[in-house]
């Protein structure tokens, strides 16, 4: 395990991690932000495939990626009845051999530097926050894995010419690591647990027993935070350094009911500091 001084910059030389990516019927969008895992600059990682029900055109995907990757790769998977994300990420955490984990999405695509970002900010009693850079439709289905292979897709000028003219994205990707850094520390946005980037520490994760299963989309990652919060595993900020572009989709399984009733899951846990969720991934009361 990790003991090191907080400020050793040669942590990422001695820890292992655990990347979990999940998806769901998104083959397409699966296969580009997996191939940006081809080429990170950190090595020692394996990558497990949280799959909440997709068919078998995402196992394809899976497979052909498997025979060009040369770190492992698993797949997890369960049957598809509705939205069980928290669930299958139960399973996963269960799962991981090491003792560091980063989770995305599979709509995500990391810059070659992203795993590396994300091992040298690792801090015992931390967790790390980062972000996303938003593409819009006509820009996500442009990208090739060329792009993601030659670094283009983290180009600003490449994407300015292919119509990405929202400014936030662009002065993320185009922004250099010691300006990420200190933007990070002024940034007034909350350090917050975020599925599409975020990493801690697999014991911490354990001990807050994982994600609470009876929240539906829109905010369940948070509540995780929030939780790991409780426990003293506050956040840190690193959305303006560990780069990922979020490749556009539509969300139909967002409802008010749903938004509403992980609301109040959150609300009652911060306003009673709880540090258990007994619907996680051992289902019983507060041991």
């Amino acid at each position: 395990r990790c003991h090191l001084n907080p400020e050793d910059r040669s942590i990422e030389r001695i820890m292992k991690q655990s990347v979990i990516v999940s998806t769901y019927n998104q083959p397409a969008w699966l296969e580009k932000a997996l191939h940006g895992y081809l080429y990170q600059t950190f090595k020692d990682f394996e990558l497990l495939i949280a799959d909440d029900g997709s068919d078998e055109r995402t196992l394809e995907v899976i497979e052909n990626f498997r025979k060009l990757a040369d770190f492992p790769v698993r797949h997890i998977w369960h049957a598809d009845e509705g939205y069980r994300r928290q669930t299958i990420l139960n399973q996963v955490l269960l799962q991981v051999e090491h003792e560091y984990i980063i989770m995305t999405d599979g709509d995500c695509i990391p810059r070659k530097d992203f795993l590396a970002v994300h091992a040298e900010k690792a801090r015992p009693g931390r967790f790390l926050s980062g972000g996303y850079c938003k593409l819009p439709m006509d820009l996500s289905l442009h990208v090739s894995l060329d792009d993601i292979a030659s670094g283009r897709a983290f180009d600003v000028g490449y994407l300015r010419e292919h119509q990405l003219k929202e400014f936030s994205p662009s002065f993320k990707v185009g922004l250099p690591l010691a300006l990420g850094q200190l933007m990070d520390t002024v940034t007034p946005t909350k350090a917050t647990w975020n599925n599409c980037n975020a990493s801690g520490w697999t014991k911490d994760l354990i001990a807050v027993n994982g994600f609470n299963e009876q929240m539906q989309y829109g905010g369940a990652d948070r509540e995780l935070g929030e939780r790991l919060a409780n426990y003293g595993v506050t956040g840190l900020q690193i959305r303006y350094q560990a780069i990922v572009l979020h490749l556009d989709h539509k969300r139909g399984y967002k409802t008010p009911e749903t938004m509403k009733k992980n609301q109040a899951i959150r609300d009652e846990v911060i306003a009673t500091r709880s540090v258990w969720c007994p619907h996680g991934i051992h289902k019983r009361p507060n041991p």
